[in-house]
């Protein structure tokens, strides 16, 4: 049966963000989740919840958290708050908080699109070589994400890792689960747990998924078909917002003159055996 999809639109004023003075979201929801995205920061998706639930799984605290897309390329002698930084397109911004832009967007049939001109995350410079792209709907318990990057740049960039996507979540679901390197896949083997630390550290996984959980096993998960690595940490200052936990599956790639990038994740919240199950089943392994 095909779910009921709802449309809602909300304003709020975001004090703490001085370049985003008033921010426009827009949700599907059906009978089991609810999932927003920020349109006055490139679409990127800011709200992941069990329908009805207050509590917002994902961290917003600045245009560079949310789900979103991000690639890198060359040193570019850019500078990010005094660290020399490289060509980084980001869907929902500028580490300033400056916006990206918002092309094009509509909801029809129940698939969320959103196409967005990214920004420089250091430099803040609207990056019209790049496009980025997002097709999200939900699928009983689960929201399906497709995103696509198109790069039209003539500079051809050396590989590096990208993140399909960035994600950041609530820091109270401080537990990292995988399944760690040489398991056997889709097999039941046993689940690794860490809390990783700052900066990034990096993970390969047997099973192409990951879950931030909290002190009972409940949480966000992400499955990534075709990825086997992930960059992961934590930001614990003490400060409610700021705080978070993040993850991006990776990919080594170069971006090249006429590069699309396709992919799709799928995201879940529950408990991480129950997630385990349900991926394997959705994967058919």
């Amino acid at each position: 049966m095909k779910p009921l999809i709802r449309l809602f639109l909300a304003l709020c004023v975001l004090t703490e963000l001085a370049g985003q003075a008033e921010d426009r979201w827009v949700y599907l929801e059906n009978e089991r989740l609810r999932l927003g995205v920020n349109e006055s920061a490139g679409s990127v998706i800011g709200w992941f919840s069990v329908v009805g639930e207050a509590k917002n799984l994902l961290n917003t605290f600045d245009v560079g958290r949310y789900v979103q897309q991000s690639f890198y390329g060359d040193e570019d002698g850019s500078d990010w708050n005094g660290k020399a930084w490289t060509y980084n397109p980001v869907q929902g911004g500028s580490w300033k908080n400056e916006p990206a832009v918002l092309l094009e967007s509509r909801l029809e049939d129940g698939v969320y699109y959103a196409k967005t001109q990214p920004r420089h995350w250091a430099t803040g410079a609207l990056l019209r070589e790049v496009t980025m792209e997002q097709w999200l709907r939900l699928e009983g318990a689960e929201a399906v994400l497709r995103f696509r990057m198109s790069y039209a740049g003539e500079l051809t960039h050396r590989a590096r890792h990208q993140e399909l996507p960035a994600l950041f979540v609530d820091a109270k679901l401080a537990t990292l689960v995988v399944c760690g390197a040489g398991e056997e896949k889709w097999k039941g083997a046993p689940l690794t747990r860490l809390q990783p630390g700052f900066p990034n550290e990096y993970v390969k996984v047997s099973e192409p998924w990951a879950a931030w959980v909290d002190e009972r096993g409940e949480g966000l998960a992400i499955l990534f078909p075709g990825t086997s690595e992930l960059t992961c940490y934590r930001v614990r200052q003490g400060h409610e917002r700021a705080d978070c936990s993040y993850l991006a599956p990776i990919r080594t790639l170069a971006l090249t003159p006429g590069l699309v990038m396709e992919y799709e994740v799928v995201l879940a919240i529950g408990e991480v055996n129950e997630l385990r199950k349900r991926f394997v089943e959705r994967v058919g392994e």
